[in-house]
């Protein structure tokens, strides 16, 4: 056994020992899934977890309804695929409902309006903890966050106020209408979790591959320009060019990036080889300094 191929199996066997701890602790776990390569990976491990019997707990996307097309039909489908139970709940209702407000403009985005939408589910569910793939490696606020984070009963989070965790104990103790959020893959980077697909042969949707795509270019990122969701200026020229996403949030606010990777193994060697991190493409995190921090104090993921 390589180096490397004992370190993913290290990280494999935690996240491992992390969601059957979840299982065991709370009464009613989900797992948030959006079709992205990190909540991908997520179930590849929940199904190992608990083989030969099912995952013992439902899946739940909160949908924006400004998704990729091809990450929704590759979740519709895995699902299908695995028996598993899939949850999903919409911002547009939470728009109609009068409960969050449209954004309009360039930069109009209903990221930051998935967080109204996701505390309503779990109340509606009475979920207690919530499984996903949010890493430390991605950005400064979920680098401060534990692998049991506990919310309080408005969702919220205090990142003054964490509970250690020694020695890989992991305290699932909560009080009535605290709820807690669970990162399994916290401690793996990026190109961890590209090295387990790999390793696995796990399939992912296309749009993570290079591929020629209708894209404009704005403050120096590259966007689709294959629907109506991402507002264009008249000006914005419309190119045709090789292209891939390297994380696929809402469209309106993930940008991609120049590529030629158009295989698992490549794309593990353009990450080995970037300077840039993925969340560079995400403009949502460039609204101010602390703009994820923020997010999670308020409930966000």
């Amino acid at each position: 056994m390589n180096k490397d191929t004992s370190h993913i199996n290290s990280l494999e066997n935690e996240a491992i020992y992390i969601i059957r701890e979840v299982a065991a602790q709370f009464e009613k776990p989900v797992l948030l899934f959006s079709g992205g390569k990190d909540s991908i990976t997520l179930v590849r491990l929940a199904v190992k977890a608990f083989y030969p019997a099912k995952v013992p707990f439902p899946l739940m996307h909160i949908d924006t309804g400004h998704n990729f097309p091809e990450t929704i039909e590759f979740r519709d489908r895995l699902c299908k695929e695995l028996g598993l139970e899939l949850i999903v709940r919409n911002v547009q209702d939470s728009i109609d409902q009068g409960k969050v407000k449209e954004e309009s403009g360039r930069y109009a985005s209903r990221n930051m309006l998935q967080t109204t939408t996701l505390l309503d589910a779990l109340e509606e569910f009475k979920f207690d903890a919530a499984i996903g793939g949010a890493r430390r490696d991605e950005e400064k606020a979920r680098a401060k966050e534990r692998i049991f984070s506990v919310r309080d009963d408005f969702g919220q989070w205090d990142e003054k106020n964490q509970r250690p965790e020694l020695f890989d104990m992991l305290n699932g103790d909560i009080e009535h209408g605290q709820n807690v959020r669970v990162f399994p893959i916290s401690n793996w980077t990026e190109l961890d979790v590209w090295s387990y697909i790999e390793q696995e042969n796990i399939e992912i949707p296309s749009i993570y591959f290079a591929h020629k795509r209708k894209v404009f270019l704005r403050d120096g990122m590259i966007w689709s320009a294959e629907d109506d969701v991402v507002y264009r200026d008249e000006n914005e020229e419309v190119l045709e060019k090789m292209v891939r996403f390297r994380t696929v949030g809402d469209m309106s606010c993930t940008a991609a990036v120049y590529s030629d990777a158009v295989s698992i193994s490549k794309v593990v060697e353009e990450i080995r080889d970037s300077t840039i991190s993925e969340r560079g493409a995400r403009i949502d995190d460039k609204r101010s300094e602390g703009a994820m921090e923020k997010r999670k104090q308020q409930g966000y993921f």
